[in-house]
């Protein structure tokens, strides 16, 4: 299914669901008098976050930080069956539960089978990352978790009854410390604030299988993205700044091969860029041909990334790897990289609109991406590549506690 019509089944099938099952909590929890506190042994924690691979990672703070303060609890994390093979490489996470959205019968089956495992798992915490899915919000409260813990907003109040225990959303804070405001307020008291994605699990042939489907053998790259999921396509940088861009690089750069990646399904549109290099022998078109494990590696050995706001930035931020990130309707406050990292934004008055629209005011029009220039792009891969220091991004402090307390909290 395509993000439309996934957003007109979450409207008219999960909307009227979660009002039910916000009346229906509410009257049971008031007839049986349900504990909701949370200073009592926790055994299972379940985590849940379908969509966004770059969520994900930048979740892994959170994850590390339930590990470290809860050692023997076991930890399910719930998500897209698309995301599994992510998953797999964040060591914290004991169990993973997916669900398909390849079609309504998929959906489906994949959700009874879902439930039927979080009844048998019985967690006693369910942290639902999602913002706006009400199915993540009929899948959370269906969990019969006596604490579930999700984020509020005010166009989402009906929400007050599904969640026993609910945060405010602040779209300046860090997305990463946004999550990690659950595990304060489960108590915890060690704080993990790094991404972290495990490639010690790979296998070491893992480079020349690269090499032998790129029919070459990589020493010196860049990796350049010009993709964005369908999340939200405005963030992708124009093909042509993208083309323009590459060409520059292939004459200063002679020494880096430039490999284009993409996922099976961005093959098309990363094609269109690659044909427009052809006469370009160092540049690569891997699009559709690596696996996750094997984009992990393409990345761990990059020289530097040039890439959209979008998944594979934040694989890079996660390995550390030197990073020119070009940011629009998101803003870098809130999903941008601090270490190795240069970030290009434009704030337009309309922007970020990530958080405020479905469809975003300019329909398509993204000003935010078209005022990022090929030079100043240029300039910050000479900057990048000319530097043995690590470049380090201001992020504004917040005060995320008051005394133990975490602050944010919204009453139920």
């Amino acid at each position: 299914m395509n993000f439309k019509t996934k957003i007109l089944i979450d409207r008219t099938i999960g909307l009227p669901l979660v009002y039910t099952l916000n009346v229906l909590a509410r009257v049971l929890g008031f007839l049986l008098r349900i504990d909701h506190s949370l200073n009592k042994p926790i055994k299972t924690i379940a985590v849940c976050k379908f969509v966004g691979l770059g969520s994900i990672i930048q979740a892994t703070p959170l994850l590390q930080t339930l590990r470290k303060n809860y050692p023997d609890a076991s930890i399910i994390f719930i998500s897209n069956e698309s995301n599994r093979a992510l998953l797999n490489h964040i060591t914290e996470i004991d169990t993973v539960f997916t669900i398909s959205d390849k079609g309504i019968s998929a959906l489906l089956k994949t959700t009874a089978s879902l439930l039927f495992k979080l009844w048998k798992q019985k967690p006693d915490v369910y942290i639902d990352l999602e913002i706006y899915s009400n199915y993540s919000s009929v899948i959370a409260t269906m969990s019969l978790s006596k604490n579930r813990i999700g984020f509020f907003k005010n166009d989402k109040t009906y929400r007050k009854g599904i969640y026993t225990h609910m945060l405010y959303f602040n779209v300046k804070s860090p997305i990463s410390q946004t999550y990690l405001q659950f595990a304060r307020l489960l108590g915890c008291k060690n704080i993990v604030s790094e991404l972290s994605i495990n490639t010690k699990n790979i296998d070491d042939n893992t480079s020349r299988i690269i090499d032998q489907k790129l029919n070459t053998t990589l020493q010196k790259y860049i990796v350049v993205n010009p993709n964005a999921s369908d999340l939200r396509l405005e963030r992708r940088w124009d093909l042509e700044n993208f083309a323009t861009l590459i060409h520059k690089m292939c004459v200063e750069f002679p020494e880096y091969k430039i490999i284009l990646i993409g996922a099976g399904n961005e093959t098309e549109y990363v094609g269109r860029l690659s044909s427009q290099l052809k006469a370009k022998k160092n540049v690569l078109d891997s699009s559709g041909k690596l696996s996750i494990k094997e984009l992990l590696i393409l990345t761990t050995n990059a020289s530097l990334m040039i890439t959209n706001d979008t998944g594979p930035m934040h694989i890079a931020f996660a390995l550390k790897v030197k990073t020119v990130a070009l940011f629009g309707p998101c803003s870098p406050q809130q999903y941008g990289g601090i270490e190795n990292t240069i970030t290009i934004y434009k704030n337009t008055y309309c922007s970020p609109c990530v958080h405020e629209f479905i469809t975003p005011p300019c329909k398509g029009d993204n000003q935010c991406m078209k005022k990022i220039k090929v030079e100043e792009v240029l300039n910050s891969v000479r900057s990048q590549l000319n530097s043995t220091s690590s470049v380090v991004n201001q992020q504004s402090d917040i005060d995320y506690t008051s005394g133990d307390s975490p602050l944010g909290v919204v009453l139920r």
